[in-house]
């Protein structure tokens, strides 16, 4: 699986990425947003069926983002994004990833629904998500515990339908993708 959205290559990850996932999603600035795991957990998820990790690259070899997807092995045709962290925020990155993500969920995986959960105090992140076509659908009030404090979270999707809408009022062509307020699209 190789899909490139403008500079951006969106490739399977490999075991050997595992150390750069984690340290990207252990950077300070993410702490709030993004949940961590264990290399062993990482392990384990990324061996599973019913899971699947995505890394970005602008340059081949260097590691601009991550994405963990699952749901993969539902009948239900609902893909939760769990995760999605980019190593330089604020370049845009996030929103190519993106929508790389959902070329494949949609394109590839023939999934129904992508869905996550952000916290709604992460308002970059929800402004890249709305831009590129997910709506609010619900409220988790108070329910991650982190640094000794509760926080609430956003349930956002986006169907296949309103994906397909999305490219249809680009004229058939693949989605400009705005420019506007970039920033990172951090998950947990």
């Amino acid at each position: 699986m190789n899909s490139v959205r403008n500079d951006l290559q969106l490739r399977l990850a490999r075991a050997e990425d595992i150390p750069a996932i984690m340290t990207l999603e252990r950077f300070p600035h993410y702490r709030t947003f993004v949940g961590n795991w264990t290399e062993d957990e990482h392990r384990a998820k990324m061996a599973g069926t019913d899971c699947r990790y995505l890394v970005a690259e602008e340059e081949p070899g260097e590691m601009a983002g991550f994405a963990i997807l699952r749901g993969l092995s539902s009948p239900n045709r609902s893909i939760r994004l769990q995760r999605i962290v980019v190593a330089n925020p604020g370049r845009g990155v996030g929103r190519r990833m993106l929508a790389a993500i959902e070329d494949y969920v949609f394109r590839t995986l023939k999934a129904h629904r992508l869905w996550l959960d952000v916290f709604e105090t992460n308002t970059r992140a929800i402004h890249v998500y709305e831009s590129l076509g997910f709506r609010r659908e619900g409220i988790l009030r108070e329910a991650i515990l982190r640094d000794g404090a509760d926080h609430t979270q956003l349930l956002m999707s986006i169907l296949d339908r309103e994906y397909e809408a999305l490219l249809g009022k680009s004229h058939g062509e693949d989605r400009k993708i705005r420019e506007a307020t970039a920033g990172p699209a951090a998950e947990s």
